[in-house]
Formats: structure tokens, sequence, C-alpha cells
């Protein structure tokens, strides 16, 4: 396929270098297998200013067809990414969360508890995935087919 990818770890631990980005390069790792080409990854705290900057730059500075995030989606006091997400984009994308909510929940009850959201801003598909390894992949693998899907509905004469 060859569109781009961008990929935002949003963990306050690994930012602080306490840590590996195993999720992140475990949605990357996935993207790459699927034809994607990983052109940007980001490791950033989740506090609110910087989740939204970083999004914003990725999709206005960088042209960025495709942007995931992982993590800050939980239900800790400090995990705000779909909320940040919904400022950010311009239209909501209902129907990816949802299938992924609805696979998961084939897989684990709990599946039903994310809160991740995807929407389009410009040209840009963001989408929310959970912040542990095995679940941002599953998630991603559920849902890459409609990812892919939007991406060519937003760039149809191009190739990002």
């Amino acid at each position: 396929m060859g569109y781009s990818a961008a990929i935002v770890t949003v963990n306050d631990k690994i930012a602080r270098g306490e840590g590996a980005n195993i999720p992140g390069e475990s949605v990357k790792m996935l993207l790459e297998e699927k034809g994607w080409k990983v052109e940007i990854m980001k490791v950033i705290s989740g506090d609110n200013d910087i989740v939204a900057s970083t999004l914003i730059d990725l999709v206005d500075n960088h042209n960025i067809p495709l942007v995931l995030t992982v993590g800050g989606g939980g239900y800790s006091e400090a995990s705000f990414v779909p909320e940040v997400t919904l400022t950010v984009i311009e239209r909501e994308v209902r129907g990816i969360p949802e299938l992924m909510r609805h696979r998961s929940m084939e897989l684990t009850p709990s599946g039903c508890l994310s809160r991740g959201v995807a929407g389009v801003r410009k040209k840009s598909l963001i989408v929310n995935l959970p912040g542990s390894a095995k679940a941002a992949t599953e998630n991603l693998a559920f849902g890459e087919d409609a990812m892919k899907h939007a991406v060519k509905m937003l760039w149809p004469n191009d190739t990002p």
C-alpha cells in the first residue's frame, strides 16, 4: 500500500526513560507487516497540551495520513487521550472504535471498557489504541482494513 503513518506512545514512564516502548514497537511491526511506512514514532507524556500539540503537528505540519496513539486512554486520573483527540479532530469516525471494541469483547469481556476514539483532521485519520502491546496490536489488526480504506478515501489521488 505504501501509505505513511505515525505512532505516538502516550506513557509517562516510557517518556521518562523508565521502560522500553514495547507497545509502540509492537504496533510499528504490525503496521509494517501490513505495508504501511512508519514515518514518525514519538513517546510523549500524557500531558493534555503535549498530546494535542503532537497530534496537530503530525497532521498540520507533516501531513501524516494515519496517526495512531498508543495508551493514555485508561481509567487513571491522568488518562485523557480520547478527550484530547476529540478536541483535535474535525469529524469523528465512530465505526472504527466500535469495531475494535466489538472484536475485543469476543476475546475478553473487558474489551467493552476501551475508551478510544477515532476521527479526521484535515486529510488525516487519528485513531486511539490501548496502551498494552497485546491490546494495541489486537485492536490494530481488527481495524486496519477500515483504517486503510479511510486513508484511501482521504487521499484518493495521492500516495502520501
